[in-house]
């Protein structure tokens, strides 16, 4: 199998699809691989060492869509990708397709095989290819809310850990799953005084376990999360339905209670956002001002630390990547109901459930297709 690798598009995204080490992996399995030039330099990653590992490079991506067999990428195809899209290929990157209509009937219309990341489950019921990006959207949350706090940002002009005499900063964490947990992590490292709340007993006995003191836990209802954003100065939205739109917990009228200059990072964003006023924003503007609360809505946070975060989701899709290039998708996915589970989009028909109801689309499961 011919498998491609174009460079990303997004805005300010650095990561790419495919490390030359996996390139190499792929190559030894008796693939082929043809990557974008310059594809792999944000990450750290020059052409010469694609070279190396068994790549052929090319100019642009027309090429690269109009042979390969597979495309590999990071983020959701933009609408100018979409459109070399052709029938009976397999994409294989993030999709995040419940809160984006439009990216939906274009992978409808194109005839592809759409396989997200963010679906792919594993033995135990977890998401393991966006578990390593959610663990960095994690860490970068407290991180890119200290900086939207501070005054020049348009923030209340205050610091996250506070100074001896006077107190530090209250950070609510909506959700206790992969993200929020590691942004509990870094907010409590910097001294915030940290809350998390969350709907599962269990994820908060173990927050709890994991934490003790330095944190405290709130079981998440309606009112509970209207009491608390009264008084924090930086929200982060870490709540993930799998593969559906992210419920909205922050409505605008709470927006009226906070804290004039308080902060919402909305790491939910990909899947549509926790916030009723939340909007996708871009690296190259990441934040706008809604009655006085600045959200920074970022939907590739983690290409922000492109090397850190291209080796880390490399690490966790390349034995599916192997798995759809040595045995190609129907074989895959009959051998793996954990790689069946990401598929989202197959030849004009929408096999991911919480996208169909999403859409008011009609679903049709993996299962019928695969016989």
């Amino acid at each position: 199998m011919l498998v491609g690798v174009p460079k990303e598009i997004k805005d300010n995204e650095f990561r790419v699809g495919m490390t030359p080490a996996a390139v190499a992996e792929l190559v030894h399995h008796g693939q082929s691989a043809v990557v974008e030039k310059g594809a792999g330099v944000g990450s750290g990653s020059p052409d010469e060492e694609y070279a190396r590992a068994g790549a052929e490079l090319v100019d642009g991506p027309a090429e690269i869509f109009a042979r390969a067999d597979m495309i590999v990428k990071v983020k959701e195809p933009l609408a100018q990708e979409r459109k070399l899209l052709r029938r009976g290929q397999i994409l294989f990157t993030y999709l995040h397709l419940a809160p984006d209509l439009p990216q939906t009937q274009d992978l409808i219309a194109s005839g592809a095989t759409c396989i997200a990341y963010e679906t792919v489950t594993d033995p135990q019921g977890h998401l393991p290819l966006l578990t390593p990006m959610s663990e960095v959207a994690g860490r970068l949350a407290p991180q890119v809310g200290a900086h939207s706090l501070e005054k020049a940002q348009g923030g209340r002009g205050v610091l996250l850990g506070g100074v001896p005499g006077v107190a530090a900063a209250n950070v609510l964490i909506l959700g206790g799953g992969v993200s929020g947990t590691h942004a509990a992590t870094i907010a409590v490292g910097m001294g915030a005084s940290v809350t998390v709340v969350d709907r599962s007993h269990e994820a908060l006995r173990r927050l709890s376990a994991q934490f003790g003191s330095a944190l405290r836990t709130v079981y998440s209802t309606r009112a509970s999360i209207a009491d608390l954003v009264r008084h924090v100065d930086l929200v982060i939205g870490a709540v993930l339905l799998p593969g559906a739109a992210a419920p909205k917990l922050i409505t605008r009228a709470m927006l009226a209670t906070m804290r004039p200059g308080a902060v919402i990072v909305d790491v939910a964003i990909d899947q549509g956002g926790c916030c009723e006023t939340s909007r996708p924003t871009t690296h190259s503007d990441p934040t706008y001002v809604v009655d006085g609360i600045v959200h920074y809505c970022v939907a590739n946070m983690p290409g922000a630390v492109a090397r850190t975060s291209t080796f880390a989701l490399n690490h966790a899709t390349l034995p599916f990547t192997l798995a759809l290039a040595d045995k190609g998708w129907r074989k895959a996915m009959q051998d793996d109901p954990h790689l069946r589970a990401g598929l989202n989009v197959h030849d004009g028909l929408v096999t991911c459930e919480p996208v169909a109801a999403a859409h008011g689309l009609k679903w049709v499961s993996v299962e019928s297709l695969l016989g």
